[in-house]
């Protein structure tokens, strides 16, 4: 059953279409990939799916509900939540701080109470708050400015913060960026954990190793159209998407 139907998906700028008659359809528990070239239109489309921008035609479907030019606290408050391709962190806040502000979608506050009250945390937030840091594993680190964290703690930390505002389907904007090895693994192991905790994830990454070893189906786009969709298999073999990227094939071992 699909929790996210996007229809025509459509966003022009001066007449230039960033994206154009895009179809993509999520299930509920799936891990999905949208991939493409720099430029394809991945984050103009997560920008359209999460309410950032407002599609020039199209409509999007969420849960069986149209919120179509609905703005993002509305749709986030529904459980479409997203992360961003930026790390967008407080950086002056501790790590504990910043996942009580993206608690603010389901406490009743507002995220300017929560920024200028932010040693006045009830106990069941400040409880839920630290349990989203255990779960994603930076539950030692839940005192420390941000501005002190590793990269890939960064990282983590926008996913927690995702994860306070308890969606239903966590969209995924360039996870595992600037990560090496190791750590883009934990953090695809960490995806793979809270699809099977009842999230469903779409995704965009530029590291395919991460992409072809955790989704069970790829949207590929290029020049804002969606090229082909499959599995890793179909699409890492697909003429059309070998092309796309420059004849550099995409590597999934």
């Amino acid at each position: 059953m699909a929790i996210l139907e996007a229809r025509e998906l459509t966003r022009l700028f001066g007449g230039l279409a960033a994206v154009n008659r895009v179809d993509l359809t999520v299930d509920k528990g799936e891990i999905v990939g949208l991939i493409g070239p720099n430029g394809a239109g991945k984050t103009t489309c997560f920008n359209l799916l999460t309410g950032f921008l407002r599609p020039t035609r199209g409509s999007i479907i969420f849960d069986g509900q149209d919120i179509t030019g609905l703005r993002p606290h509305q749709i986030a408050a529904r459980g479409l939540v997203r992360t961003f391709q930026l790390t967008t962190l407080f950086q002056e806040m501790t790590a504990l701080e910043n996942v009580l502000l993206g608690l603010h979608l389901h406490s009743g506050k507002g995220p300017r109470q929560v920024l200028f009250s932010r040693r006045d945390f009830p106990a069941d937030e400040i409880a839920r708050g630290r349990d989203v840091l255990e779960f994603t594993g930076l539950a030692s680190h839940a005192d420390q400015l941000t501005r002190n964290l590793p990269h890939g703690h960064q990282r983590v930390l926008g996913i927690a913060m995702a994860l306070a505002a308890q969606p239903r389907l966590l969209l995924l904007d360039e996870p595992v960026t600037g990560m090496n090895l190791d750590e883009s693994g934990r953090v695809m192991d960490l995806v793979r954990t809270i699809r099977s905790r009842g999230t469903t994830i779409l995704l965009v990454e530029h590291n395919m190793k991460a992409v072809m070893g955790t989704c069970e189906r790829i949207v590929v786009l290029n020049f804002g159209q969606k090229l082909t969709e499959g599995t890793p298999s179909q699409v890492s073999t697909s003429p059309a998407v070998i092309q796309a990227y420059l004849g550099t094939g995409i590597d999934h071992a």
